[in-house]
């Protein structure tokens, strides 16, 4: 089982940024890279919901 490295306010902000830019992604009918790197709300919603964070192991934080 993986770790748990993300605390709750940090799993909150996650959440509320990653569902905010998701919901950016879908509601703008933009085209290139910035607007498919709103996806990146996808991975802010995965670490909050499994409350553990790659980036965070590696750098041995833990919010």
């Amino acid at each position: 089982m993986l770790k748990t490295n993300v605390g709750n306010l940090d799993r909150m902000l996650r959440l509320v940024v990653g569902a905010g830019l998701l919901l950016w992604f879908f509601m703008d009918q933009g085209t290139g890279f910035w607007h498919y790197a709103k996806l990146i709300g996808l991975v802010a919603i995965a670490t909050a919901a499994l409350r553990t964070c790659p980036l965070y192991t590696v750098l041995g934080l833990k919010t």
